[in-house]
């Protein structure tokens, strides 16, 4: 097993790059948009080292935990004419879209790499468990699952979702393919005593692509099927179906990750333990990615979601939002946010020693 100190390491190199990613995405959006950049940082608190004297300072900041791309104009009034309030409409969006967007890519850029060492998992049912829903409902080896209620279903692990998500006493409507006709059924899960949950009865094992194009096809599906997790995460915290304590931060991650990088090394032959491992990280990578994508775009004040939103307001009104009340708002978002960040971390830590 690797030492704490290289785990430690290794999973402050990770989020390095995730947030390098996406501050990256702001920043060349910026410069693309002749935006004055005041200063590029890596990691919060006081410096370590900086370096750059022209018009954008660099920096990497003693907490390995966040990033920023400071813009001239951003949160106050600038007579710049490469402050960020004085660009256009169209300008700003991008270089608020980028930092997420830039996730996404990365998210992209990795799974390229997890379809290519690992199997991909359309929905393509491998085997019916006997008596099961699923048997039940006419369902075959070989058939492909395309929609449940309606629904896009495009790997294997979204049906695990749908059941996780939706009310599993209500029946489902599956359409699926089989020898190219498509088909629908009605399924009605089955309650298991065993793992007290109300079970579809179908595996999948999964499958090599067949070329290069298929991987390309994969990983954006991937991406797809993590942006579309987090979602429905989100959905099942504000319908009750889970609760604040399930949520996880930095500590809670990196915790997670280490005892993954644990099992991938303990279950790998002496020769596969690097490579096992480094693949293991960027599954999770690939996760944190989209998800800090997805999140940053949603309509929060202090996030990239909710500045996005200030801009469209202008576009519908045709007048800026005053920065004394943009800062305002944001101020408060900032100081909510960090409140729920103490509260992970408290619970982050809190399982730690339950």
């Amino acid at each position: 097993m690797l030492g704490g100190v290289l785990k430690i390491l290794v999973i402050i190199i990770m989020f390095g790059i995730i947030v390098f990613v996406h501050e990256f995405g702001h920043f060349i959006f910026a410069k693309m948009n002749k935006i004055k950049v005041n200063e590029f940082a890596i990691g919060m608190g006081p410096a370590i080292i900086k370096w750059g004297k022209k018009e954008t300072q660099y920096s990497f900041r003693c907490l390995p935990i966040g990033g920023y791309c400071l813009m001239e104009g951003e949160s106050e009034e600038s007579e710049d004419e490469g402050a960020f309030g004085n660009k256009s409409i169209p300008a700003r969006l991008s270089v608020l879209f980028a930092g997420p967007f830039f996730n996404f890519i990365l998210a992209f850029l990795l799974s390229i790499i997890i379809c290519h060492e690992y199997a991909i998992d359309p929905p393509v049912l491998s085997k019916i468990v006997p008596q099961s829903a699923a048997e039940e409902a006419g369902l075959k080896e070989g058939d492909e699952i395309i929609s449940l209620n309606g629904e896009r279903v495009m790997t294997f692990r979204e049906i695990s979702i749908f059941r996780m998500v939706n009310d599993p006493a209500e029946p489902i409507n599956v359409v699926y393919m089989r020898d190219g006709e498509k088909h629908e059924t009605t399924v009605n899960l089955k309650y298991d005593a065993e793992t007290e949950s109300y079970m579809f009865g179908v595996y999948s094992m999964g499958r090599e692509a067949k070329n290069f194009g298929e991987e390309l096809k994969y990983s954006l599906i991937e991406v797809r099927f993590q942006i579309k997790s987090t979602f429905k995460s989100l959905k099942m915290l504000f319908t009750g179906k889970a609760s604040a304590k399930d949520l996880m931060g930095p500590v809670g991650i990196g915790h997670m990750m280490s005892d993954v990088i644990d099992e991938a090394a303990a279950q790998s032959a002496p020769e596969n333990v690097f490579k096992n491992v480094l693949l293991n990280i960027i599954n999770i990578m690939i996760l944190i990615s989209a998800n800090l994508g997805v999140m940053n775009l949603l309509p929060i004040p202090a996030l990239d979601g909710g500045r996005i939103l200030f801009i469209l307001a202008e576009a519908v009104t045709g007048k800026k939002v005053p920065k004394e009340k943009e800062a305002l708002v944001n101020g408060i978002g900032f100081v909510l946010l960090m409140l729920l960040m103490v509260f992970v971390f408290f619970n982050d830590i809190s399982k730690l020693f339950s």
